[in-house]
């Protein structure tokens, strides 16, 4: 769970419901376990920790049973939330849970507990198998549903004003056995302008908030009638005699105040003039006058790999979009059969990588209209979709061996590391064969570079690749009504 909306999501995954046998704990495992009785005791009076199934920055998830009636036992996930979590954080995500979760594919939260500084919230235990396992063995038919699935949740979840985030394949649960789906994990979202989350609005108020001398938000600072209002107690309330305290340390320069004294001179104003103008515009160096800038502040949680360009470039009305890029680049693995498809170390190299396959003049294009600009020193070519996913999963041989060979050279010098030992690359199946050019098209559609004309996950639903599914399933309810906003 994140507290500042800077910080990134490239931790390792909690895997919050992943097929597992019985197997033998760890030293490490249970002494977690004995830590988590030890810190919120009411639990072992309902629950039996099994195991620990999932760690990350900002939680760790455990598998657990509970007696839920005579004959029956009932396993659960529990989430157990860092105890320096800002309290409105944790508040948050659980009127997530509580408002839109438990329906059209988004986890359900059964129970909270709370001792002192620990939460846990307890949801519903969702068998899965990990995502990198089932990638190359998944038909077209599955990837049809699984997406379908995915955007009845964004569409869920968007229609509260909830920003997600951090869509990815770790927080969409996929029982395949059942056909099952689980939309999880909501620790980084964020509200829209009109989010029926009051306690989304309440965070982006406090993102608002000064940044503190360390660099982050600060997340605790706030007027101590908000702070009575809300009935939250934060962790590190501030006080003017802990500011008294801090030692001081003298300037070596004299301000122009002293200055002043000692001269027995009047101060002159300096004369209005423009603010310098820079002479690195649109060019590949910087200039001494853009080093003393500020540094942009945008939102930019999530994991790599999954940010949208907007969020690369620091664009700051960031909005449901951001998901729906996400939700591409799965798509985009998917079709490929290539996980993870972008892997970048940081946000530049993450553009250059996007620039790789839409193309570096459309990607400056679309930051130009957003306000933002963007310098490229290669002129990259947008790639044909298709025929990149056919040539990547090897259903369709590229007859012209220098496009191949200038394609793995553009994405290896962006990405030294991208051939890891954790990237899937899956062979040709027969069911690939012909996927249809619809596939394709709402591919582009989710990967469009500008936000503002990037497919929403209602028209999404209504795309002719899901034609069949619609049909066939009813699991979405499209009304006439509907269509007519639509």
């Amino acid at each position: 769970m994140e507290e500042q909306h800077n910080t990134d999501s490239d931790r390792s995954e909690p895997k919050h419901g992943q097929s597992r046998g019985k197997r033998k704990l760890s030293k490490d495992v249970e002494m977690d376990i004995a830590q988590l009785h030890q810190d919120v005791p009411q639990l072992s009076r309902v629950f039996t920790v099994i195991d620990k199934i999932g760690e990350g920055t900002f939680s760790s998830v455990y598998l657990a049973e509970a007696q839920t009636s005579v004959m029956q036992r009932q396993r659960f996930a529990l989430k157990h939330l860092i105890p320096t979590s800002h309290p409105v954080r944790v508040a948050a995500e659980l009127q997530c849970l509580t408002v839109a979760g438990g329906q059209e594919n988004v986890i359900d939260v059964t129970y909270c507990f709370r001792k002192d500084h620990h939460v846990i919230i307890v949801m519903p235990y969702v068998e899965h198998e990990p995502f990198v396992d089932t990638v190359g063995t998944m038909t077209f038919e599955e990837v049809c549903h699984y997406m379908f699935n995915l955007l009845i949740a964004l569409k869920h979840i968007h229609t509260f004003g909830i920003i997600h985030r951090d869509i990815k394949p770790t927080n969409f649960l996929y029982n395949r056995s059942q056909r099952k789906y689980a939309l999880v994990d909501f620790g980084l979202a964020q509200g829209t302008p009109d989010t029926q989350i009051e306690l989304l609005k309440e965070i982006m108020s406090l993102c608002k908030m000064p940044r503190s001398v360390f660099g982050e938000r600060n997340m605790n600072s706030c007027n101590p009638a908000t702070a009575l209002a809300t009935g939250v107690e934060f962790v590190r309330p501030l006080s003017t005699k802990a500011v008294a305290a801090r030692r001081m340390v003298p300037s070596k320069c004299p301000s122009a105040a002293v200055k002043e004294q000692v001269s027995g001179q009047k101060r002159k104003d300096p004369p209005l003039e423009p603010s310098p103008t820079c002479s690195c515009f649109l060019t590949d160096r910087i200039c001494n006058i853009c080093l003393g800038r500020k540094p942009q502040v945008a939102p930019r949680a999530g994991t790599p790999g999954f940010r949208a360009p907007e969020v690369l470039i620091k664009f700051q009305k960031q909005g449901t979009a951001i998901d729906m890029w996400a939700a591409g680049v799965i798509l985009l693995s998917l079709l490929s059969g290539r996980y993870p498809f972008f892997k970048a170390s940081d946000d530049l190299v993450a553009l250059a990588q996007i620039m790789t396959i839409r193309g570096s003049r459309e990607t400056i294009q679309a930051a130009k209209v957003l306000g933002k600009a963007v310098v490229c020193s290669d002129e990259l070519p947008r790639l044909d979709l298709k025929r990149l996913c056919e040539t990547l999963r090897r259903t369709q041989p590229c007859h012209d061996e220098t496009v191949l060979t200038e394609l793995q050279t553009t994405c290896q010098a962006f990405s030294p590391e991208h051939n890891g030992p954790d990237e899937t690359a899956i062979h040709t199946e027969q069911n690939w064969e012909g996927v249809p050019d619809a596939a394709y098209d709402l591919l582009d559609r989710l990967l469009d570079l500008n936000p503002d004309t990037r497919i929403k996950a209602e028209i999404a639903l209504l795309h002719p690749l899901f034609k069949d599914i619609n049909v066939t399933t009813g699991v979405c309810k499209i009304t006439p009504d509907t269509l007519q906003e639509l």
